[in-house]
């Protein structure tokens, strides 16, 4: 891949993989860094990427990794990690639904948000999430149909909204 494709590659995919690990982890600003940082060894390995049949796929792992990374490595040291003093991005302000998904989505067990994202939100098809996050495609059904079962719950209009103590079976 050369540079032209890299930055093609890089506007086409940034904001969608981005809105992807959001999803996944629930921290905007967490997201990008990691989808960024993602980036920056995709360019170091673009030559690889070339080869990968999803470079997309791989970005997005990558990011999620090191998403999952950062957290273990805050959770350890039991405070969160130092951030350079930026102006803040602006940003429309999410609707009040994407705001109550994201929060439900938050409450699910992380193998069932990342299969409901990678599937709902990727759009990828069961086999694509079932390689993509190293599962059976029977268990990602599962989690499919028990992630979609506890987000109804937590998202009931008909009882007011979010739902505290909705099951996560």
């Amino acid at each position: 891949m050369d540079e032209r494709e890299f930055d093609d590659f890089y506007t086409a995919s940034f904001r969608r993989v981005t809105a992807q690990v959001y999803a996944m982890i629930g921290n905007r600003d967490e997201a990008e860094e990691c989808v960024q940082e993602a980036f920056v060894k995709a360019w170091a390995h673009r030559r690889q990427l070339d080869r990968a049949a999803h470079p997309e796929a791989w970005v997005r792992t990558t990011a999620y990794r090191l998403a999952v990374s950062r957290w273990r490595r805050v959770k350890r040291n039991g405070r969160f990690a130092d951030r350079a003093m930026a102006p803040p991005m602006e940003a429309p302000a999410p609707s009040e639904s994407h705001v109550a998904l994201v929060d439900a989505l938050g409450r699910l067990p992380e193998e069932q948000r990342r299969a409901l994202v990678l599937h709902h939100i990727a759009d990828l098809p069961v086999a694509e999430v079932a390689r993509e996050t190293g599962s059976p495609e029977g268990t990602v059904k599962a989690r499919l149909s028990r992630g979609r079962a506890a987000l109804a719950a937590l998202l009931d209009d008909t009882n007011g909204g979010l739902q505290e103590g909705a099951s996560h079976a």
